[in-house]
């Protein structure tokens, strides 16, 4: 069964720092480009952050570059977001998403897709 599973989210301080992963189960994520979304109350899911499936592109979100980094570990079937200085603006459920070939900002071209981490950052 394929499966994401996203994990390390919590709840954090402005100018914190939260690291989230992604497990994948049931397929290899060798040929799978993986994208990073969140969706704040209210708000359509958006893109954060993107990466090639050999690693060796990455893309991000206006709103995050520079703060976020996106990285994969193929060995381990895993993809991770970086977060620091977190903002308050950050506040969302993350979702990890896959799909062939190369990464997008299109929620719709994403064929799998995990049932997310709750971030939340408040003093």
């Amino acid at each position: 069964q394929v499966q994401l599973v996203e994990s390390g989210g919590g709840l954090v301080q402005p100018g914190g720092s939260l690291r989230l992963s992604c497990a994948a189960s049931g397929f290899t994520l060798d040929y799978y480009a993986m994208g990073w979304f969140r969706q704040a109350p209210g708000k359509e899911r958006e893109f954060v952050a993107g990466i090639s499936s050999g690693g060796g592109s990455t893309d991000y979100a206006g709103s995050v570059k520079g703060r976020f980094t996106i990285a994969r570990d193929n060995a381990k079937n895993t993809v991770y977001l970086q977060m620091n200085s977190l903002k308050p603006e950050d506040t969302a459920v993350y979702y990890c998403a896959a799909r062939p070939s190369w990464a997008t900002r299109t929620v719709s071209t994403y064929n799998y897709w995990g049932q997310g981490t709750q971030v939340t950052v408040s003093s």
